[in-house]
């Protein structure tokens, strides 16, 4: 039998990033952390008057706020039985209009601003919300207002299997990324943590912006399996507490084959982020290498 493969491990303290497992050059899979990138570009479309967060659309009771931070009432897909049984056949992904009419058919969970749960299809709004405000695609935006300024080359939007066939992990190389509807960015984890990294040094948002960013919607407690002691949700950032690392702010991720876990330690003497990118089903085993990494 084959050894079980690393973890993939960066810890990033100010300008000094140490890899505590891999080399830092493996292109991953952001998966859900890419709904950071997604809160990101809406926050500096907003800024510069292109997008508004508070005012719904002709026609629609939720917000781009409430989309951002899953209040919206929008169910999901995932737990969509033919969705899953499509993705794991390795079919290519539906067009738009039949994920987004089989999702919808669900009903909706609640009123908009009563509840919380989470919806990856509120990210795909999410996402045609930015190409319309930015005139482009997301992958090409990313790259305009966030990746190229910060110098993050190794960042990339996946839309085609050959796009996958770059990601370290073999067994994921031949998944399609257009599953992922709102965008599944890859890129190393050190660019990974950097980028996360940027949100709290203002490199990207203005001060105001990133208080509304890190506006906390509390929601649980502990997880099992998992090292959170207390949960939250703000816009495109998991937000909780995680034992002695103290708070843990940034986003966990998982598809097919794979799993990553990306946060920043505010707490950590210094503060510290962490990138943590594991194989398998657990969210749980990257989330306890990055607070192992915090401490």
């Amino acid at each position: 039998m084959a050894p079980p493969l690393p973890i993939i491990t960066c810890r990033l303290r100010g300008d000094t990033a140490e890899m505590l497992g891999g080399t830092g050059t493996e292109i991953l899979p952001y998966w859900s952390f890419t709904k950071t990138v997604l809160a990101i570009c809406a926050l500096k479309l907003a800024e510069a008057g292109r997008l508004q967060l508070d005012v719904p659309r002709p026609g629609e009771s939720f917000t781009l706020r409430q989309l951002l931070d899953h209040t919206a009432g929008l169910p999901d897909y995932f737990p969509l039985q033919t969705y899953r049984d499509a993705v794991a056949a390795n079919e290519a992904p539906w067009p738009r209009d039949r994920l987004y009419a089989e999702t919808m058919a669900q009903g909706p969970r609640f009123t908009p601003g009563a509840g919380w749960a989470y919806s990856n299809l509120g990210y795909m709004l999410v996402r045609d919300r930015i190409e319309e405000a930015a005139g482009q695609p997301f992958g090409a935006h990313v790259v305009q207002a966030i990746t190229g300024p910060l110098g993050l080359r190794s960042i990339a939007l996946a839309t085609t299997r050959a796009d996958f066939a770059r990601v370290h992990w073999p067994a994921a190389r031949g998944y399609h990324p257009g599953w992922v509807y709102h965008g599944c960015l890859t890129g190393s984890a050190p660019d990974a943590a950097r980028l996360l990294q940027a949100v709290f040094s203002g490199a990207l948002l203005a001060p105001a912006s990133q208080a509304q960013m890190l506006q906390r919607r509390l929601l649980g407690g502990a997880l099992e399996g998992r090292p959170w002691t207390d949960c939250g949700y703000s816009l495109g950032l998991m937000n909780g507490r995680t034992g002695a690392a103290g708070r843990a702010i940034g986003h966990s991720g998982g598809g097919p084959f794979c799993v990553n876990a990306v946060y920043h330690f505010p707490d950590a003497a210094p503060p510290v982020t962490v990138a943590s990118f594991a194989p398998g089903p657990s969210e749980g085993i990257a989330e306890h290498a990055a607070v192992r990494a915090a401490l």
